[in-house]
């Protein structure tokens, strides 16, 4: 059997176990650190700084100098710039790939994706950034011109996720970039190697000292790095990626400088099986959208309605595709479903699977951890749930799929509809009619039709409702990191 060796770094400098901050590598003020983990076996892979207030207070002192030369750049200059980070990214893919498995504890198929998924963003940003065009508005007196400005919003403020921690910092560090902004960044506790590496490779490509700032930092430490921030004044943007609970502190505590805030939380996601579905290309949907990173992701299908008509077929062809996933540690071959990444996460899975069984739901696959032990959890289906149990109203962040009955398609969008998040929701049918009437009738910010998987850097990315607002992605991103400025100039008739 293959061991973790196999995903030696053949550059082993990009496991970093300092902070970045104005192009040092630093430790924390005070000397802190804590441990980062391999969620697979528990093995240490790094010590790095526990940042506090000084070190925070620090990065925005050297993102404020970075910045006053950034934004004086053109957008060509830029460009250049993160084109060369773009191949530097390429260039080290695998080694990426291999980081993001051993602190992520995701198969490392998926973090092969997850690198070139989070680099697209680079290079998608390094060409719109030359695209932030303003506007001529028509005069309204003659000899008076109007202009409209794009300007960079400011320093930014990022703080990402443990789920894709590379790909989660890259689509936001690379249109701040592109719009001539610096960012000081606090990647999650489990997984900042790989928002160091990130950071590493764009100063070799040439990003200047102080625009990316990394400060990892423990859950205990996390509020005061942050609170630094959001009091900051020269920090003019948050964006983050994660709870909705903790979005929504954010946005309260930034609204005492009004800084611009761009959320993306929470989710709850419906998958709807139509009886005129195609069943298989539906499962094979399913399998992609929920049990990806074992079900870690925000976009992960939360809640399965099936009508009844293919109900029990439906649920018989899920649970006997489940049942041929290979559980195991990113490093053994075939490998498709790794470990959840911490206890926490194993709890809330059993909980919601408990609770499920509790209140009439019949385990059709899985329904338990799994016999390897650790954090590994088998990949479980179960029918009859119902809207009183905690996976129809909790987003459970793991690899349950709880199979929901439904009669006809205006019961489906209004089960749809019942949940107070609005990220994503995916449907299978072939109607034509059916299929218009409900995109337009779910409440989210992004739609799958007949398709699991739709993230991609050139489309937006972000929800409704109480799973935040903002685009990251597609033309619409850029926009998020930059101020609109209007200028009358007058006396020129």
């Amino acid at each position: 059997m293959k061991t973790a060796a196999t995903l030696e770094l053949q550059r082993p400098d990009l496991i970093l176990e300092r902070a970045i901050v104005g192009g040092e590598r630093t430790g924390a003020a005070d000397g802190r650190t804590f441990e980062v983990t391999n969620p697979a076996d528990g093995a240490v892979l790094a010590t790095v700084p526990d940042c506090g207030a000084v070190d925070a207070a620090r990065a925005v002192d050297a993102a404020d100098r970075a910045f006053a030369l950034w934004r004086t750049t053109t957008a060509k200059e830029r460009a250049n710039v993160l084109k060369a980070w773009f191949a530097k990214l390429l260039e080290n893919k695998e080694d990426l790939a291999r980081l993001v498995s051993l602190e992520q504890g995701k198969p490392l198929a998926e973090s092969r994706n997850e690198v070139m998924y989070g680099s697209g963003f680079v290079e998608w940003f390094a060409e719109e950034g030359k695209r932030a065009y303003g506007e001529i508005i028509p005069e309204t007196v003659r000899g008076r011109k109007l202009l409209l400005l794009k300007e960079p919003v400011g320093i930014v403020a990022a703080i990402t996720p443990w789920n894709f921690p590379f790909a989660m910092l890259a689509r936001k560090l690379a249109p701040a970039l592109a719009a001539g902004c610096a960012v000081v960044s606090k990647p999650a506790e489990d997984t900042p190697l790989s928002a160091l590496a990130l950071a590493l490779l764009a100063e070799e490509a040439g990003v200047p000292a102080g625009l990316i700032n990394i400060l990892p930092a423990s859950r205990a430490r996390t509020p005061e790095v942050v609170g630094v921030w959001l009091k900051d004044d020269r920090v003019r943007k948050i964006t983050f990626t994660g709870s909705t609970v903790v979005g929504k502190h954010l946005m309260r505590e930034a609204a005492g400088t009004l800084k611009r805030v761009s959320l993306e939380l929470g989710g709850n996601a419906p998958f709807i099986v139509f009886d005129d579905a195609d069943l298989d290309r539906a499962v094979e949907g399913l399998m992609a959208s929920k049990f990806r990173n074992a079900g870690q992701t925000c976009v992960s299908a939360n809640r399965i309605l099936v009508q009844e008509g293919v109900f029990d077929a439906f649920g018989q062809k899920l649970a006997e595709a489940v049942k041929t996933l290979k559980i195991g540690a990113a490093w053994e071959e075939g490998a498709n479903q790794g470990p959840l990444i911490n206890d926490r996460a194993v709890a809330k899975a059993e909980q919601h699977l408990a609770d499920a069984v509790s209140k009439g739901a019949r385990v059709l696959a899985g329904g338990s951890r799994h016999s390897r032990g650790g954090t590994f959890f088998q990949p479980t289906v179960v029918a009859g749930a119902t809207v009183d149990m905690q996976c129809a109203n909790e987003e459970t962040f793991g690899p349950i799929a709880p199979l929901f009955r439904f009669k006809d398609e205006e019961d489906a969008i209004r089960l749809a509809n019942a949940t107070q998040f609005g990220l994503i929701a995916y449907f299978y049918a072939r109607d034509l009619g059916r299929v218009w009437r409900v995109a337009q009738a779910l409440e989210c910010g992004m739609v799958g039709v007949n398709e699991g998987l739709i993230s991609t850097e050139v489309a937006p990315f972000g929800g409704t409702k109480e799973s935040g607002f903002g685009s990251e992605g597609g033309r619409q991103g850029l926009d998020e990191y930059l101020n609109l400025k209007y200028v009358a100039m007058g006396g020129l008739g």
